[in-house]
Parts: structure tokens; sequence; C-alpha cells
């Protein structure tokens, strides 16, 4: 089975930084598109950063460009999300998916695996 595990949510003020990870087991990072999602209370999950599995390319939602940056260690098989400079419209349960679709002005989760999620609260 293949098991995505989020960490490193929490509550932060605005301007701050959190690091968010997510290992994963029985399915090898490096082998399809990976990236993070998140959902703010009554809106849909959107997908705010990936990574191509074609050429290593990472994409990233307006909304965090210049912020968030997105990495991967295959040796551990884990994914990782900075965020920097962070607002409170950052708020959301934030999610990494595997398998995704993943392009520059395109990031969807239509057959992708989920990880559990956790959460990020900014406080102004």
């Amino acid at each position: 089975d293949v098991q995505l595990q989020a960490s490193g949510g929490g509550l932060v003020q605005d301007g701050g930084s959190l690091r968010l990870s997510c290992s994963a087991s029985g399915f090898t990072i490096d082998s399809d598109n990976i990236g993070w999602f998140r959902q703010a209370p009554g809106k849909e999950r959107e997908g705010i950063s990936c990574i191509s599995v074609s050429d290593g390319s990472t994409y990233y939602a307006d909304s965090v460009k210049g912020r968030f940056t997105i990495s991967s260690d295959n040796a551990n098989n884990t994914m990782y999300l900075q965020m920097n400079s962070l607002k409170p419209e950052d708020t959301a349960v934030y999610y990494c998916a595997a398998r995704i679709l993943c392009y520059s002005d395109y990031i969807r989760g239509l057959f992708a695996f989920w990880g559990q999620g956790t959460q990020v609260t900014v406080s102004s």
C-alpha cells in the first residue's frame, strides 16, 4: 500500500516560517510527479507546488510563488515544503500527494495518492 505521511504543520505568526515534510512508503517519490495541495475552510483543494518527474522542474501557484520552496530527498523518500513569509490567507490543511498532474499552470490530483493532511494556521 502507498502511504504518505505529512508533518510539520502548526501555528505561526504572520511573516513566520514552517517546513512541512512528507515521508512516503510503498512508493518511490522519484518515480512520478509529487506535490503539495492545500484546502482552506469553505474552499476547494488547490495545488500549490509540484516537482515534475520528467525533468525535475518545480512549479508554484501564483499565491505562493517566491515564498514557498518544494524539494525532495530521494535517499530518504521524503518531500518537503519550506514556507516563508507566511500570511493569514495561507491558513489551510496542507496535503502531500503523488502521481499528480504537474505543469507550470496546472497542478491537479485527479488520480493521486494522498497524505492525511497537516494543519497550518497563520495568525495576524
